[in-house]
């Protein structure tokens, strides 16, 4: 069994901490000792739930491939942005949540300021290079009082965080391969998202990014 001291900076010589503003830090490398197991288990979920693109309410595609696993899924078509228990693909329950996510999500709220995290929802997104993800707010949980965690895997991105209106101006944080950005209390809806990725290559995932970002939705 996976315990959260295993996510600790012990195991973790290149880990760092990066403040972005009160409630929002950046975990250099929190992830990185347990690559092995989070590839497989993103692997055990895809063959289950494939990666989709799907359609926002105004009709247009997503760029950026998508599933989930837990008890709850994002979904978006032409009726609005939400959480469903099911696949609408499949019409089955969304992959159950790895104990190695649970693990992760969990130390890595911890460490930010947000013991006792659960989520219930886990976001996994596929980036190629050119696709983005533009700004907005994650409005869609019932507990804003509930942090974000948002794990990335393979080749770099730049992360936009902005501030609690559209407008505000965006830092933008350069994220590699298991860093790890949690945002909670004053920062839990600030505007967020990522720059058209650049062509690069990682060794495990070839010519994508894989993003985990777990929510308490439910």
């Amino acid at each position: 069994m996976i315990t959260s001291d295993l996510f600790g900076s012990a195991a973790h010589p290149e880990h760092r901490d990066e403040t972005l503003c009160e409630g929002a830090v950046v975990l250099r490398g929190f992830s990185l000792a347990h690559e092995p197991p989070l590839l497989q288990a993103i692997d055990t979920i895809v063959a289950q739930a494939p990666f989709r693109h799907l359609i926002t309410p105004g009709g247009f595609r997503m760029s950026v491939g998508m599933t989930n696993a837990g008890p709850l899924g994002w979904v978006s078509d032409r009726r609005g942005y939400r959480y469903d228990p099911i696949d609408p693909d499949s019409g089955k329950p969304w992959p159950a949540m790895p104990d190695v996510f649970l693990e992760l999500a969990g130390a890595a709220a911890t460490r930010a300021g947000f013991p006792g995290f659960v989520p219930d929802a886990c976001l996994i997104n596929r980036y190629e290079p050119g696709t983005r993800l533009t700004l907005h707010q994650d409005r869609n949980e019932r507990d804003f009082g509930q942090p974000i965690v948002s794990v990335s895997l393979g080749i770099p991105a730049v992360f936009l965080f902005g501030g609690m209106q559209r407008t505000d101006r965006a830092l933008r944080v350069p994220l590699a391969h298991g860093d790890v950005v949690v945002w909670g209390g004053p920062a839990r809806l600030r505007y967020h998202g990522v720059l058209p990725l650049k062509p690069n290559h990682h060794a495990a995932l070839g010519e994508c990014r894989i993003n985990l970002t777990f929510r308490r939705a439910g």
